[in-house]
């Protein structure tokens, strides 16, 4: 027999998380579970505002149909609403035992605009030093020189660096400007510099500074190909969609021989918990991009191993449907 659970919620973000357009106040979604023959599984569905093509209306309902089916019996096709499919997936694979629990919590510590706070992130950090920079938030040459200080300062740093297609062809030149020519290799990689694809290649041609691809993933006749100084595929779940389609875009940048990125989209304790399990099952060689938890002032029924952040639990849900 077959029953399933749709919870709603809303956590409070930390003041100051601005997506493109907007500020985020809350962080809101549903937790599937599934239940059959005394096995459980749990998943997060959570569009992201103004980066998911599908509203959180939207996101529920279609999975409440999709469960309804579930419940009958069926095994109902994929939805083609990303977070969805994600969260969806994610809940069979822990029914199935298919979701491994062993996790990568390394996580890439994010530089929010002081780079002497990072500065003393990292020296604390053993092993493998990586951290991720937002870049095209300020002025171009700005960026150039916060940059160029943390590869200077941390001599065995390497740096992931994301633009979100902000800048112009001549502003993302003067951006790389103020980087030292002989710390461009150790810029892992900057995600979609510039506001097309032919720019951003351009860039990295004439540059020398490696490129990623992370919007261009999900838009619409996307082929990962190798393609001089593109160096990784940035992959985030719940914006792209299954476990399936994870895995298949995975393969594929490793048969072109680019690194794949598990990346997450603000996603709760939860949710991210599971991007760690996801991480070290299908990218075991390269650190995930998940250090957003302490964007949201809560965690979610799974939380975050060593954080002091406090805990909702399940009982202070809402049931959004349930069979």
């Amino acid at each position: 027999m077959r029953t399933a659970t749709l919870y709603r919620f809303s956590l409070p973000m930390e003041t100051g998380v601005v997506l493109r357009y907007q500020r985020l106040k809350t962080r809101d979604g549903f937790l599937v579970h599934l239940q059959e023959n005394g096995q459980q599984g749990w998943g997060e569905i959570a569009p992201l505002p103004e980066f998911s093509k599908e509203t959180l209306e939207q996101a529920g309902e279609t999975a409440m149909t999709w469960l309804k089916q579930w419940c009958l019996g069926a095994d109902p096709d994929e939805s083609e609403l990303p977070s969805v499919a994600f969260g969806i997936s994610c809940a069979v694979a822990e029914l199935q035992s298919k979701l491994p629990k062993e996790a990568d919590y390394r996580k890439v510590p994010l530089c929010n605009g002081d780079p002497d706070e990072l500065i003393v992130r990292l020296s604390k950090m053993s092993g493998q030093k990586v951290a991720k920079v937002k870049v095209g938030l300020y002025e171009a040459v700005r960026d150039g020189m916060v940059v160029n200080v943390l590869l200077e300062a941390v001599p065995d740093l390497a740096l992931r660096l994301d633009a979100n297609r902000s800048w112009s062809r001549v502003k993302a030149g003067g951006f790389a400007k103020y980087v030292n020519p002989d710390y461009r290799n150790r810029i892992a990689f900057l995600e979609e510099p510039c506001q097309t694809a032919k720019e951003s290649l351009a860039f990295a041609r004439d540059t020398g500074i490696a490129i990623a691809w992370d919007e261009s993933v999900r838009d619409e006749g996307f082929k990962v190909e190798a393609q001089k100084g593109v160096a990784a595929i940035v992959i985030k779940p719940t914006l792209v969609g299954s476990l399936a389609r994870c895995r298949q875009l995975i393969s594929a940048a490793h048969n072109a021989g680019l690194e794949a990125v598990i990346s997450s989209s603000i996603e709760t304790s939860f949710g991210l918990t599971q991007l760690a399990r996801i991480a070290h099952w299908m990218t075991p060689a390269t650190i995930p991009g998940l250090d957003t938890l302490e964007l949201i002032q809560c965690q979610l029924v799974r939380c975050w191993p060593g954080s002091t952040i406090p805990v909702k639990g399940l009982d202070e849900l809402e049931i959004a449907w349930c069979s």
